[in-house]
């Protein structure tokens, strides 16, 4: 159970355009997470599979029935908000077990699922206590587990780690990928946090101005792209792109440097390459040369910004600790068999 099918699903605000068209088939067991911009349309869509919005047009069907027009109590759905809205006058057995005890649940029938979901999130210690006695990623507990007690067709999670700070958001973005293994529950995550998104999805759906740009699993959304927008969002630091051209075969750069990649594709107006796919060599020694403007130290990795005149700003991943300073004058190699094309539109072209 918690196969969620969206056909031509459209919602506008007035004269407003905010979902443009949406088709998407969510299989049954699957993590799905949306992400994209601000003002993209990833909430909202979450909302109108929820039944929160009214769609202006189109079809969802939730294990093969239409709910389109039926009210969000009646879809079989919990969802999972930003904020945790909890009662702060009642304990965390008593948040966890309302909504079960306005549907007139008998009592042992609630008190075994709050149990049930209190040993799944670790909170049989916490069952007494209120909203207030809780940490932040205690209370966002509190919310999934009110939420898994009314045993749904699926989770909806609205941003629910982002009031958390970067700590906690990396304990509670284990939880729920371990929640999800337990569970083998259908669930739509939105989210803007791309570790996130490349971490716990099956599958990413990438949004940008009402309309789906991709979809896929988040290593083929990452090595393939479909255009300039995808391949820019996923991934951080984002992609490399600079302007390119085709000339005889060769790639040739805005500063008039001609450099061999192999079978480069016709048409082409950028290129695209990853941080992680660029080395610094001595300067002389690379396909290009450039000076670096900024080196940031994150221990684990540098990260070198590289200005080639006329060509643009290049981001450049360094595994470990990196002594080269600012003003270095650096050559930089690509890893060519990594490089992206792309045409004047921002659609991936592809030899």
């Amino acid at each position: 159970m918690g196969q969620i099918e969206l056909k031509n699903v459209r919602k506008s605000f007035g004269t407003l355009d905010v979902i443009k068209g949406v088709d998407l088939t969510i299989g049954e067991g699957e993590l799905v997470i949306f992400v994209g911009p601000s003002g993209c349309g990833k909430s909202t869509l979450l909302r109108l599979i929820s039944g929160l919005e009214e769609a202006t047009d189109g079809t969802i069907l939730i294990d093969g029935v239409d709910v389109t027009g039926k009210p969000p109590a009646e879809r079989g759905l919990s969802m999972v908000f930003q904020s945790y809205a909890l009662y702060p006058h009642k304990t965390v057995r008593e948040n966890m077990g309302f909504g079960l005890q306005v549907a007139h649940a008998p009592k042992s029938e609630i008190e075994a699922r709050v149990n049930q979901a209190a040993r799944t999130l670790k909170l049989e210690d916490y069952l007494d206590r209120k909203p207030k006695a809780l940490s932040g990623g205690q209370r966002q507990r509190v919310a999934i587990g009110r939420a898994i007690v009314r045993e749904p067709s699926a989770f909806l999670f609205d941003e629910p780690l982002s009031n958390l700070d970067a700590a906690l958001r990396v304990e509670m973005r284990l939880e729920i990928a371990k929640l999800h293994q337990d569970l083998k529950a259908t669930m739509i995550y939105v989210t803007h946090d791309q570790v996130e998104a490349m971490t716990l999805a099956d599958k990413i759906v990438v949004l940008q101005a009402g309309q789906i740009e991709q979809i896929g699993s988040p290593m083929d959304l990452y090595r393939y792209p479909a255009n300039l927008f995808v391949a820019q969002f996923i991934g951080s630091p984002k992609m490399n792109v600079v302007d390119a051209a085709n000339v005889a075969g060769k790639v040739e750069f805005a500063n008039g440097v001609d450099v061999e990649f192999g079978n480069v594709p016709e048409g082409i107006a950028k290129l695209g390459i990853r941080p992680e796919s660029i080395e610094l060599v001595p300067d002389g020694e690379g396909l290009l040369t450039g000076t670096i403007e900024v080196m940031e130290h994150l221990g684990s990795d540098s990260f070198a910004y590289v200005r080639v005149v006329e060509v643009g700003l290049f981001t450049v991943r360094i595994v470990g600790y990196d002594e080269r300073v600012e003003g270095s004058s650096v050559g930089l190699n690509f890893a060519r068999e990594d490089a992206h094309f792309f045409n004047a539109q921002g659609l991936t072209v592809r030899s």
